[in-house]
């Protein structure tokens, strides 16, 4: 029988992988990178092409030992580090530090851990992508450099402690930059002047906001203006003047991209960029779950691209179709190409929808499942189709000058039965459904 080993970057993934293959494979962990630059030097020759020197990374040489012996024993050796170009860089120094043979070694990707994800990526098992490993390699060159070379200027200079680095000292570059915007703007003093009116028929009294004088549109810049304002409205009456219906829809969002991820975590689950990448990685290397072992909940976590595979696009859809109906069902492409996205991997979402936050709950911490949840519902929701909402919009005049009001009501929730963002929450539904042309307004 073939002995093939597979080598994977956490131990977690060891259990999650291993159940998907038969017993002619072993699978073992190299916790992260095993070779890196020294810490004593900047471990590049810069006379020589920039050539970097790397070492085994301290108390990782027993390790790099027993995964030499175990691929030394092998017959195949795949190297299933994660599909990123950190990843394949790691895939590229275990290669040297185990000191494999090219033609027994193989690189192997997959964008979740899955069964039929996993036996996939050992059917397009390839070569090392060396223009992956080399991009890598510039920007770890180039962090050592600028951080060696320039964060002991800042100590000496400024503040022992401080770093630079290369994207850090970019970042910050760009706040203070947008720091000095903000303090040489001259503030600009503008008020805004509401009307609360009594419209016959309706039990909560209507607000209407200042547009402007004689029908073009103005802006009140002092408290001078609103005084006037208010003594030329004295005595005057407010009628509607026009009345407009209408409908407009609403999109549904796309799915996360590790940014977007990060954003709406924030945003709704208050939690921090460590806490959320931390929570995912876990949800994508695998939590245990009666029956089925240790499973990947998502995808990979790190991506800038909103694609998604053609198989859980239709899967999405089959789903939504036999939960919420046909009407709720998105049809044609539901795609937006970025084209400044490296597209290598698809957007985050749950490896099988029709593996619902609540049928797993128990089995998460409570970080884990808010965090699933909000990835499943924003799934979801982006194969759904869009909301219509019912438009009204009023111009209310009173004598030179014009106020106007405007609200919506949903008509068909489409996505917003599963993802629904809190704003939505404060909008007041039939707020000028009952107001007409006739309608009698009492300033109150």
């Amino acid at each position: 029988m073939a002995n093939n080993l597979v080598i994977v970057e956490s131990p977690t993934k060891v259990k999650s992988v291993k159940k998907f293959l038969g017993p002619s494979y072993t699978v073992l962990a190299s916790n992260g990178h095993v070779r890196d630059l020294p810490k004593s030097s900047l471990g590049i020759d810069v006379e020589h092409d920039f050539e970097p020197k790397y070492i085994t990374i301290r108390g990782k040489g027993e390790l790099v030992a027993s995964l030499k012996k175990a691929a030394s024993k092998a017959d195949k050796v795949y190297l299933a580090t994660d599909p990123d170009r950190e990843g394949e860089a790691i895939s590229w120094h275990l290669s040297k530090a185990l000191k494999l043979d090219p033609k027994k070694m193989r690189r192997i990707t997959f964008n979740e851990i899955t069964k039929s994800a996993v036996k996939a990526s050992l059917k397009n098992a390839r070569d090392i992508d060396m223009n992956l490993v080399n991009e890598q390699q510039a920007r770890r060159c180039l962090d050592r450099m600028v951080g060696y070379e320039i964060s002991p200027l800042l100590w000496k200079k400024i503040k022992r402690g401080l770093s630079a680095g290369r994207v850090q000292s970019v970042a910050l570059r760009i706040i203070a930059d947008r720091e000095d915007e903000i303090n040489s703007f001259i503030p600009k003093e503008y008020w805004t002047l509401d009307a609360d009116l009594q419209v016959d028929g309706m039990k909560k009294p209507l607000t209407a906001h200042f547009y402007g004088k004689d029908g073009k549109k103005a802006e009140l810049q002092s408290e001078e203006q609103v005084r006037q304002v208010l003594s030329d409205l004295q005595g005057e009456s407010f009628h509607v003047e026009e009345l407009k219906k209408g409908e407009r829809t609403r999109k549904a969002p796309l799915p996360f991209t590790t940014s977007t991820l990060q954003q709406e975590a924030s945003r709704t689950l208050n939690m921090s960029t460590y806490k959320t990448m931390q929570v995912a990685q876990q949800l994508y290397e695998g939590i245990t779950l009666p029956r089925e072992g240790t499973v990947g909940l998502i995808s990979y976590l790190r991506t800038d691209s909103t694609r998604i595979s053609e198989e859980a696009d239709q899967a999405a859809r089959s789903y939504i179709a036999k939960q919420y109906g046909g009407a709720y069902t998105a049809t044609g492409n539901t795609a937006n190409t970025n084209k400044n996205a490296q597209d290598a991997h698809e957007a985050i979402r749950p490896t099988d929808i029709t593996r619902t936050p609540v049928s797993v709950k128990e089995h998460l911490t409570r970080e884990q499942f808010r965090l699933y949840q909000l990835i499943w519902k924003r799934f979801t929701a982006s194969r759904m189709t869009p909301a219509r909402y019912e438009t009204d919009s009023v111009k209310i005049k009173a004598g030179k000058y014009t106020f106007t009001a405007a609200s919506s009501k949903v008509i068909f929730d489409g996505f917003l039965s599963v993802y629904a963002p809190e704003e939505d929450g404060k909008v007041r539904d039939d707020y000028l459904s009952g107001i007409t042309e006739k309608s009698s307004l009492k300033l109150l």
